[in-house]
C-alpha cells in the first residue's frame, strides 16, 4: 500500500504532502474573503455618494424652476422667453422622476399653486387684476388618498373675495371636487362632481351696515348675518349624456415638497409646493 505513494511525481509521505498544500488554499480563501469584504463597502459608499449627488442636483433644478416662475404672478404675467425658460426648467425637474410609479401616500395632502399656464385658472387671475372689487387669494389642490391604492378625492380650493363686502383675500371659498383614479404609472383620471361656494366671511363694514353696533340688533338683522355666514351653494357638474365631466391629469413629478402636473390635451402645466393642511 505504501508503494502506491512512492512515486517521483508525489511526495513519499501523503500526510506531509497534504500539509504543504493546505496552508496555500487557506490563504487563498482568506484573501478572497478580505477582498469581498473590502469590495462591497466600496460599492455601498459609491451608491450612497451617487444618491446624495442626485439629490443635490434635483434640489438645484427645483430651485431654478422656482426662480424662473418667481415674478410671473402665478403665470399671469409672462413673456415668450419666460415661458420657454419655465418649460425648460420643468422638463429638467421631470427627468428625475420619469417612469417612477405614483406614490399616493406622498401625494396625499395640500399643495399650493405657484404657477400655471391653464387658461381656466388664468381667467380668474386676470379678472382679479382688472376688476378692482374682485380678489383671488391662494389656490390649492388637496388630495385625499393616503389609505388608497388606486385613487381618491381631489379638491381644488380657490380663496376669493369681493371687498369691502367680504374680508380681504379670503372672504369666500370656491371648492371644485372630483374623484380620481390611477389609470397608468403617472396618469390619473378626474371625474368632477360638484362646485361649492362656502366659508363666507363678511367684512366688518358689511356687518355694521346690516346690524349697526350702536343700535339694538333686531332678530331679522341677526338672521341675515347668520344666513350669510352659513351660506353654501352647491352646483353639480354634469355633461348631458354623460355621468360627469372628466379629464386626464399627468403628474410628471412628485416628491415631499413639490408637485408638477400637466393637463393632458394641452390644458396647461401646474407647479405646486407642499402647504399646511387646510382647516
Amino acid at each position: 500500500m505504501d508503494l502506491a505513494l512512492s512515486s517521483p511525481l508525489f511526495p513519499s509521505s501523503a500526510t506531509r504532502g497534504v500539509n504543504k498544500i493546505k496552508p496555500y488554499s487557506s490563504m487563498l480563501i482568506a484573501t478572497q474573503k478580505v477582498s469581498t469584504q473590502r469590495f462591497f463597502p466600496c460599492l455601498a459608499a459609491v451608491a450612497t455618494q451617487t444618491a446624495q449627488t442626485v439629490k443635490v442636483e434635483v434640489e438645484s433644478k427645483k430651485h431654478e424652476l422656482l426662480r424662473a416662475i418667481q415674478d410671473t404672478q402665478r403665470g399671469l404675467v409672462t413673456t415668450d422667453d419666460q415661458r420657454s425658460s419655465i418649460e425648460e426648467a420643468l422638463v429638467s425637474v421631470e427627468g428625475y422622476n420619469k417612469g417612477a410609479p405614483l406614490d399616493l401616500v406622498k401625494l396625499d395632502g395640500t399643495w399650493r399653486l405657484q404657477y400655471t399656464s391653464a387658461s381656466d385658472v388664468l381667467i380668474l387671475l386676470e379678472a382679479a387684476a382688472r376688476v378692482p372689487f374682485f380678489q383671488v387669494g391662494q389656490i390649492f389642490q388637496k388630495f385625499e388618498c393616503k389609505d388608497q391604492s388606486s385613487g381618491g378625492v381631489i379638491r381644488n380650493v380657490v380663496r376669493w373675495s369681493v371687498p369691502p363686502l367680504l374680508e380681504e383675500q379670503e372672504g369666500a371659498t370656491l371648492l371644485v371636487s372630483a374623484k380620481f383614479s390611477v389609470v397608468s404609472v403617472r396618469n390619473i383620471y378626474l371625474q368632477f362632481e360638484e362646485i361649492n361656494v362656502q366659508n363666507i366671511k363678511i367684512s366688518e363694514e358689511l356687518q355694521a351696515l346690516i346690524a349697526p353696533a350702536i343700535l339694538p340688533r333686531s332678530f331679522l338683522s341677526l338672521q341675515i348675518l347668520q344666513y350669510l355666514r352659513n351660506f353654501k351653494a352647491q352646483i353639480p357638474v354634469r355633461d348631458p349624456g354623460r355621468q360627469s365631466v372628466g379629464g386626464l391629469y399627468y403628474l410628471s413629478y412628485l416628491d415631499a415638497n413639490m408637485l408638477l402636473g400637466r393637463a393632458v390635451g394641452g390644458g396647461g402645466v401646474f407647479v405646486f409646493t407642499k402647504a399646511q393642511a387646510l382647516n
